[in-house]
């Protein structure tokens, strides 16, 4: 994203209602309870921003009065927009190259279709790079819905659904991939690319909270992407959530984490193979 003129940001960011100290600790808060995110003491001033520019969009008149209404409104849909505006949707397609490679031996000595968790989606760059990964190495097998695609924003899981994207993102794909796997947009459309049914029939893409009590039951899969997620919860909820995973990652299959994540000290389920790609313990 290009940095906006500093005139613009001033007039866009010019009459927000403040956020206060109670209402900085209030709304980080309620984010932990709600979705399990940790926003350190550094994140100040971009909380309040977030919580300003709502509280504007809305029409409320203070930070404290959308709060109070966010608290007393439920279940309203307005708590998908608060988590929305808290969740970071950095992705890129075949970013960390070696986890694809490490997916591709993997997925070429299986002799039976492999299914695969994306846990942190977000606009679906990882996902649909795990399907072409996974065709790729199992080019005659009947993958079907061979990735699961997860995201909590519900923003970023409607884009990834659309499949669309700009020929910049689209930079990382391979030629040949990208010929295979992508229709070339036209006219108001050029310098976009859309994914082709035969890859978007792999993959099936769904809201999912990690850190909400229940998973679903009787899933299981060869291989789970959380990378460079768990960098956002604290110690306990990284050992809740890597607990889940071990239950539905089958034995032998493979983790993969982001760059700057360790889960060595968290679990003995898991024992690292190396470059931030983890096995599930066959005897734990």
């Amino acid at each position: 994203m290009s940095a906006m003129p500093r005139a613009e940001s001033f007039s866009l960011l010019a009459g927000l209602p403040e956020a206060g100290d109670d209402d900085i600790t209030l709304s980080t808060r309620l984010l932990k309870a709600r979705a399990g995110l940790v926003l350190g003491a550094h994140k100040r001033d971009m909380i309040g921003r977030v919580l300003g520019l709502r509280a504007r969009d809305l029409g409320v008149g203070t930070v404290t009065d959308y709060l109070t209404s966010l608290q007393r409104g439920g279940e309203s849909t307005e708590w998908e927009h608060f988590v929305n505006a808290f969740t970071i949707n950095h992705t890129a397609f075949f970013r960390e190259q070696h986890h694809f490679d490490s997916l591709t031996k993997f997925a070429r000595a299986c002799k039976t279709p492999i299914s695969v968790w994306s846990c942190a989606a977000s606009t679906g760059e990882e996902a649909y790079s795990i399907a072409m990964t996974l065709r790729e190495a199992q080019p005659a097998t009947d993958l079907r819905q061979a990735v699961w695609a997860t995201d909590i924003d519900t923003q970023a899981i409607a884009r990834a659904r659309a499949g669309v994207y700009s020929g910049d993102r689209a930079e990382p794909i391979p030629e040949v991939l990208l010929k295979r796997y992508f229709q070339r947009g036209q006219g108001a459309r050029t310098g976009q690319v859309r994914v082709k049914p035969l890859l978007s029939s792999l993959v099936r893409f769904d809201t999912f909270n990690l850190c909400a009590p229940a998973w679903p039951s009787g899933r299981m899969f060869d291989a789970i992407f959380c990378r460079n997620v768990m960098i956002y919860f604290d110690k306990e909820t990284q050992v809740r959530i890597l607990d889940h995973m071990a239950t539905m990652l089958r034995p032998g299959g493979l983790l993969f984490a982001g760059h700057s994540e360790n889960f060595t000290y968290l679990t003995d389920k898991f024992r690292l193979l190396g470059q931030t790609v983890y096995e599930r313990d066959k005897l734990k």
